[in-house]
């Protein structure tokens, strides 16, 4: 059985030698903190691996990613045509939320035109436009073709955004790119969009019918338009935030590759 330690009777270096001994980690330390060893490191450096890689190739998987976004809203007409359509209502209603989907201001695929404006949509369809429900709903047939789970503005935004994704990739772009000051982007980006959409709110329910926005003139945009302005803003939010993202992601990688270096001289 151990003896207690009597500091009265001990003398000093006896007790600090003893009380040593007692205290010692039985782990290395670095830093003053518990090294971590075993799988817990194996673990760690994999975390770290996969976030270095990330920080190298996150351009690709963003453009990915908006590739997806806005191609899987085009398969939803392909499958209507295709006798899918319970494919096709699924993908129209996962993007529900995310889109108004009138079918006057949206676009249409294997059909006779590829857009139908707002009267021309009543005639044809004998949908009041001011019916949202009823105008969203709508998703198409075989002489009108089938429209796209995206409106119009939607597209021209996302695939805006992949485009520019796919310019920011060429390396004499992604070395000189500097972001767009925000008062630029504010008017070649922000106010075109917000112009053109909000001066047609008030064509819709129940904006127009109430004696008040009455004297305010209807207005309802054109595809092109909409396009447009979509185009646009697409195009500043990536010129706008991806140098800001490539110049985190270069420090990320720089902290990342000493790290790994080291721990690979200490293994």
């Amino acid at each position: 059985m151990a003896s207690s330690i009597n500091i009265w009777s001990t003398p000093a270096s006896a007790v600090s030698e003893q009380v040593s001994i007692l205290s010692m980690e039985p782990t290395p330390t670095t830093g003053g903190q518990p090294r971590v060893t075993g799988r817990t490191r194996d673990a760690v450096l994999a975390v770290d691996r996969g976030i270095l890689a990330f920080s190298r190739h996150w351009l690709l998987f963003f453009n990915l990613f908006i590739f997806v976004y806005v191609g899987v809203p085009f398969l939803a007409p392909a499958l209507m045509r295709a006798g899918w359509t319970d494919g096709a209502r699924l993908i129209y209603t996962v993007y529900g939320p995310l889109c108004h989907q009138l079918g006057y201001r949206s676009w249409y695929l294997f059909g006779e035109q590829a857009a139908y404006p707002r009267a021309e949509f009543q005639a044809r369809t004998g949908i009041d436009p001011n019916d949202l429900w009823a105008a969203r709903g709508f998703l198409g047939n075989a002489q009108m073709g089938f429209k796209v789970a995206f409106c119009q503005r939607d597209v021209a935004i996302y695939g805006a955004i992949l485009l520019g994704g796919l310019l920011f990739g060429l390396p004499f772009v992604r070395r000189r790119l500097k972001p767009l000051h925000w008062v630029a982007w504010a008017l070649l980006g922000l106010a075109p969009i917000g112009l053109d959409g909000f001066s047609q709110l008030f064509s819709n329910y129940p904006y127009n019918v109430l004696p008040v926005l009455n004297l305010l003139a209807s207005r309802e945009s054109t595809p092109l338009l909409r396009t447009l302005t979509g185009a646009l803003f697409g195009l500043a939010n990536v010129w706008l935030a991806y140098p800001y993202v490539e110049e985190s992601m270069r420090e990320v990688r720089q902290q990342l590759e000493d790290k790994l270096r080291r721990a690979a001289g200490a293994a």
